[in-house]
């Protein structure tokens, strides 16, 4: 495993930051990291990067132990914090040279030229930090993080200030490291963890609340599913509850109604129950709940 967490505790006095928090994060995936505001995912993002100490629990990057090999975890680690630290008096190529002298890179000229056409930024490179817009500052902010090629890259809202197109190419980047590389990422955007991650960990007040695959993640609402029928014929609430597997019926409008069921897909019966009663089926989906109704229900108090 590239990343591997267990028992983490991060307290604060009497309150716990993290609470006995346990997962892992593989080669080749993105993890999305999400929970609200003050949940503890920057915490714990700061103490896999060897930026704060545990409390309690063990971490290893790459096998590595962060209290015992920090500087072994560092150099296996790409990370661009929430609040992107950059020096605004600087030129863009300049920075990244910087930055290529503290990995003490090889070859550090190729490798900022690559990071600079990976990132967007051939435009912006011979410009002030400070000059450039938030959007182009965090591209800044994520070359740097990929500049010494980590095994690891871990982004906390990464495409924070970005406009709609620099998200595109974002999104992509992210999806195309992930494939080779391991990356932890945390954003606010439940659009963008259906479109980059490949699995989810929601962490609430400490505590981790729910860790897996996006496909898996949409099932943990109840263990319920929904689907949305209309028939050409008038028909009442109250019949549709004869079809098997039905636990409550809602109307919509006119002749459309939304089913709840406790099995996992009740589409066959409905289709079979309209056959067996002479009516005409003119719309049947199921409902997909998606990550955010899940990330709702499972961190509400």
């Amino acid at each position: 495993m590239s990343v591997s967490v267990k028992g983490l505790t991060k307290k604060y006095g009497e309150q716990r930051a993290v609470d006995n928090v346990s997962f892992e994060a593989r080669q080749g995936e993105v993890l999305g990291f999400l929970g609200p505001n003050g949940a503890g995912k920057t915490t714990t993002m700061k103490i896999i990067t060897c930026f704060l100490p545990q409390t309690e629990g063990e971490v290893e990057v790459c096998g590595f132990n962060t209290e015992e090999d920090p500087m072994e975890v560092r150099r296996r680690i790409g990370y661009l914090p929430e609040h992107n630290p950059l020096y605004k008096d600087m030129y863009v190529r300049e920075y990244l040279g910087f930055i290529a002298g503290l990995h003490k890179l090889p070859n550090p000229k190729a490798r900022i030229d690559e990071m600079i056409e990976l990132t967007g930024l051939e435009r912006e490179q011979k410009k002030l930090i400070g000059a450039l817009s938030k959007g182009y500052r965090q591209r800044v902010g994520l070359a740097q993080a990929m500049l010494h090629n980590p095994d690891v890259l871990i982004l906390d809202e990464p495409t924070s200030g970005l406009d709609p197109n620099q998200l595109v190419d974002i999104r992509a980047l992210i999806k195309n490291i992930g494939q080779e590389k391991t990356v932890i990422f945390s954003t606010h955007i439940m659009q963008e963890v259906q479109a980059i991650c490949d699995r989810v960990i929601i962490i609430n007040q400490g505590k981790l609340v729910a860790n897996d695959p996006i496909d898996v993640l949409r099932q943990r609402i109840s263990g319920e599913t929904g689907v949305v029928v209309q028939f050409l014929e008038k028909i009442g609430a109250g019949k549709l509850k004869e079809i098997p597997g039905v636990k409550e019926v809602q109307k919509i409008e006119n002749n459309q109604f939304q089913l709840i069921s406790t099995k996992q897909d009740i589409r066959p019966q409905v289709f079979q129950w309209a056959v067996k009663n002479g009516l005409t089926l003119i719309e049947m989906r199921q409902e997909v709940y998606s990550v955010e109704d899940v990330f709702q229900k499972l961190t509400k108090n």
